[in-house]
């Protein structure tokens, strides 16, 4: 991921010195600019045939269909001021549009730019009963599972399985064991993983061409192990940029990362 944000970021900075990148960027900004003085030019015209309900004062648009007057009012100018052209009847406000609130016919909104309006109401409501459905489950989870356990083991004495006679060797046959005398137990102590170790091997015989990770020698004798940690070793390396890794079929081809201080 760290990898993955520095090439990003290294694009971006190529990208902003390309002079013809600059000047779309400029142009991009000035079509912004000229379409937000367009959208206020727009709200100014529209509005100035509508007053405020409350105090006739002028009302000045303050958010997506919304409005507002110095006096404190604020409303939706939609279905304060439009009718429907169908039944010229008063709108009513959907979750993304409004209808004719007679026909329900969806009629375009006179007081929007270029924005999609979004109930808020609808989706905070939404978001609630879907909370409590969520909270309900869990509540019902847990009363099952508390429902499904078992009764409290009340334990006299020590279990002792000798007192069932056969107990042992029928628990053996269930579970396919064999009798084993612990005194002759060979304990396989299994190896540590030193990461400074592999980085040496690694290091070792990394030069300036590439290689494929089958290609790395093994440590130890645990073809698994060595190779699980042979793997998380070039991981590490990789997040310290000593090494690229990139997939090659079935196999990681490994490249050193070239520094100033190796020049």
């Amino acid at each position: 991921m760290a990898l993955q944000m520095f090439d990003d970021a290294r694009i971006q900075n190529k990208l902003s010195g390309n002079p013809l990148i600059r000047k779309i960027c400029s142009v991009m900004g000035r079509v912004q600019s000229f379409k937000e003085q367009a959208r206020q030019f727009y709200f100014e015209v529209v509005l100035s045939s509508f007053s405020c309900p409350a105090c006739e004062g002028r009302l000045q648009m303050t958010g997506t269909s919304e409005c507002s007057c110095s006096c404190g009012k604020i409303l939706d100018p939609t279905l304060t001021f439009q009718k429907s052209s169908c039944c010229s009847a008063k709108l009513t406000r959907k979750t993304f549009h409004y209808v004719c609130s007679r026909c329900h016919k969806s009629v375009p909104s006179r007081f929007l730019f270029d924005e999609r309006i979004f109930d808020k109401a609808y989706f905070q409501e939404m978001m609630r009963e879907s909370r409590q459905r969520s909270k309900k489950k869990r509540e019902m989870v847990k009363q099952l599972l508390a429902d499904s356990r078992s009764g409290v083991l009340d334990l006299t004495e020590t279990p002792d399985l000798e007192s069932l006679p056969g107990l042992v060797e029928d628990l053996n046959g269930f579970i396919g064991a064999q009798p084993t005398d612990m005194a002759q137990v060979e304990f396989d102590e299994r190896p540590e993983f030193r990461m400074d170790d592999y980085r040496t091997h690694i290091n070792s015989i990394l030069g300036w061409d590439c290689i494929l990770f089958s290609e790395i020698g093994a440590l130890i004798d645990d073809m698994r192990d060595d190779k699980i940690w042979r793997f998380i070793t070039l991981v590490y390396m990789q997040q310290d940029r000593e090494v690229n890794l990139s997939q090659q079929g079935q196999d990681i081809l490994i490249k050193r990362v070239y520094h100033e201080a190796y020049a």
